[in-house]
């Protein structure tokens, strides 16, 4: 997709609405909403309930009537009605009301007319008159400031819920990309297989998801990581025990998934550009590359220095709300031209 400059900075709206989290930039007042995408309806009624974090601690708690729905699943929009209803709540105060306004958002690599247009109706129900899309990547690249109108390759790759995006630039424009369905959901249904599998317990979303989180904060530790679930052959709660090094083995299959992406898109990438690549390396953002270990397998796998940036969770939502704001030098801002 082709999205100019001028559109951007006619946008108030900045949103990128992820898998597991939407964030949304509003111009003049910077990010206002940093929520899990989560919505709770009332099946009888159709009422909203609950939103964001307070709709994500129903999940697996509630009575029948009451249904969780994740409204993005697999990095696309997949219920636009509840999906608008819940960026409405969400925003609030900051939605404006009197006018028409601009929004734009991000978009996986590579997204088809469906998936694209699902974002442009959910923009649109809130008010939107125009919708510019921009891929996740660019906007993830202007975030980490990298120089991508340069005639030298930067490589970023953005690794969320869902979707792994890897994608090389060099003037302004994509040299080499690839998107995979492999990413942080990828990995909490390894660490869940495993639990069953050898430990015969079935653990929910939010054991998962402390696991994982834990692993970030167990470097160099042989401590085991406690996690609550079901055992599922008595049906009771119980109390589990993984080490770090089991469950950085667990993850082994979805994260060579992710160093096989990455090295096609290494192969596809011209000869005159992999040298910038040894002095520049890769550029890893999004939820998922936090994980520990992560960036240390895929630079040993690539041969490659891996960088996180300072604030990988929320690159793209910065980056496509420095286009909207304006703020952002030329030397950035090619890739959108």
């Amino acid at each position: 997709m082709t999205t100019s400059l001028e559109a951007l900075h006619r946008c108030r709206l900045a949103v990128d609405l992820g898998t597991s989290r939407t964030r949304v930039h509003v111009r003049g007042a910077g990010i206002v909403v940093d929520e899990p995408t989560v919505a709770a309806v009332n099946m009888r009624t159709g009422g909203l309930m609950a939103v964001g974090a307070v709709a994500e601690r129903m999940v697996g708690r509630t009575p029948a009537h009451i249904q969780v729905i994740h409204p993005v699943g697999g990095g696309s929009i997949t219920h636009p009605g509840i999906a608008r209803r819940m960026l409405r709540y969400l925003l609030g105060d900051h939605l404006p009301r009197r006018r028409p306004f601009r929004a734009a958002v991000c978009t996986p690599y590579g997204s088809n007319e469906l998936e694209q247009r699902a974002a442009i109706e959910t923009l649109t129900g809130l008010g939107a008159r125009r919708v510019e899309l921009l891929e996740a990547p660019v906007a993830a690249a202007v975030g980490c400031r990298l120089p991508v109108q340069e005639a030298a390759a930067s490589m970023v790759v953005v690794c969320g819920a869902a979707v792994t995006d890897v994608v090389i630039f060099s003037l302004g424009g994509v040299v080499a990309a690839r998107s995979v369905r492999m990413a942080g959901d990828a990995l909490a249904q390894a660490v869940a297989r495993h639990a069953q599998t050898d430990h015969s317990v079935w653990l929910p979303a939010r054991s998962i998801r402390q696991i994982l989180s834990d692993l970030r904060t167990a470097e160099g530790s042989q401590e085991e990581i406690q996690a609550w679930g079901r055992d599922m052959a008595t049906g009771m709660p119980r109390c589990v025990g993984l080490s770090p090094k089991e469950v950085n083995t667990a993850l082994e299959a979805p994260v060579n998934a992710i160093v096989e992406a990455i090295s096609v898109v290494l192969h596809d990438c011209p000869p005159e550009l992999s040298g910038d690549l040894l002095d520049r390396g890769i550029v890893l953002t999004g939820g998922t590359a936090l994980i520990r270990g992560l960036e240390e397998r895929l630079s040993e796998a690539t041969g490659l220095c891996v960088h996180v940036p300072e604030r990988p969770l929320t690159c793209t939502v910065e980056g496509l709300g420095a286009l909207t704001e304006g703020a952002v030098a030329q030397q950035h801002t090619a890739a959108v031209a």
